[in-house]
């Protein structure tokens, strides 16, 4: 249960005075980020000593630390401070042309140069105001989702990795086969032979973090001789180029990937379980007028993406 009356004796700028001093770790620097003098920061560090029980700020030498507690708080205080920006950004009359509104999505790399980039131009006509930051995802940001969905916008990733939250279908893709044009192992195609001898680049490997297909190799009884893992699609053809690895990647990064002379994109020998990918997010945005509005324009985004794909006219 809410404790109200221990808020009401908060004050929301001490929030952001915290922010401010666990980012700067200075005093000094902290008072110039906010355009405040030295000693009504320092009021605010007194309050928050004494709020918390903790110095926040310990001198080490000439220069101060943050405390392990400080470095707890780091996380919280920059999601609270995301999730009280926007309630205090929300309208009850909302006019896309005319709002300065930022959405904030997690996704992957691929994710943002094919969908991402499409709804950065569909809002840039349409609400030249609004602003969309895309963030890197990683495995503990997936693991967290539940959590860290409550203080940002959504998540672009396929299906298989969330559950339990809302979400809208965007598109469908395939996976394909990246190797270097003066790989010789490998022919006209790419064959199960090659797919157990050869060297791998994988993208991610984790719990949370992993590739369908790669799944799909595995579950045909190949374990894939793994040298390189890269946090990155965009990436990935890089640590194959010049060598005799092989890599997996959307067919929507095909036409990028062969931008990079030297490389060939071959299709698999095995059928891969094709990606479903999808937009997900906290429960709370369900009725948000705003969040509608971004969400529709993510699914005419998705519309343009499948339609690059098959090689529709845009």
């Amino acid at each position: 249960m809410t404790n109200y009356a221990s808020l009401a004796r908060l004050d929301l700028n001490l929030l952001i005075s915290l922010d401010a001093l666990i980012t700067e770790r200075s005093v000094t620097r902290a008072a110039e980020r906010l355009h405040l003098s030295q000693p009504a920061l320092s009021a605010s560090l007194a309050r928050l000593r004494s709020h918390f029980g903790d110095p926040i700020l310990a001198r080490r030498g000439n220069a101060y630390e943050l405390t392990p507690f400080a470095l707890r708080l780091a996380e919280h205080t920059t999601a609270a401070l995301e999730a009280a920006r926007r309630v205090f950004e929300s309208q009850a009359s909302w006019e896309p042309a005319d709002s300065e509104r930022e959405f904030s999505i997690y996704g992957s790399d691929y994710g943002f140069s094919t969908i991402g980039r499409v709804v950065s131009e569909l809002a840039a006509h349409r609400a030249p105001g609004v602003r969309f930051r895309f963030m890197l995802h990683n495995p503990l940001v997936v693991e967290d989702a539940a959590n860290r969905l409550r203080s940002v916008d959504g998540m672009v990733i396929p299906h298989g990795f969330l559950s339990g939250l809302p979400y809208q279908d965007l598109w469908r893709d395939d996976w394909v086969a990246i190797v270097s044009s003066s790989n010789g192992a490998v022919g006209e195609k790419i064959t199960m032979e090659n797919i157990a001898e050869l060297p791998w680049v994988m993208t991610y490997q984790s719990r949370s973090a992993f590739t369908s297909a790669q799944r799909q190799i595995q579950q045909l009884g190949i374990e894939p001789r793994v040298e390189v893992t890269v946090e990155s699609f965009l990436a990935l053809p890089h640590f194959v180029l010049g060598t005799h690895r092989i890599g997996l990647i959307q067919a929507a990064l095909a036409p990028v990937a062969l931008q990079l002379d030297g490389v060939r994109v071959l299709p698999l020998p095995f059928d891969a379980t094709p990606l479903v990918n999808a937009l997900w997010w906290h429960p709370a945005h369900d009725r948000d007028s705003e969040h509608e509005w971004m969400r529709a324009l993510f699914k005419e985004a998705a519309d343009i993406v499948a339609a690059s794909a098959s090689g529709e006219p845009r």
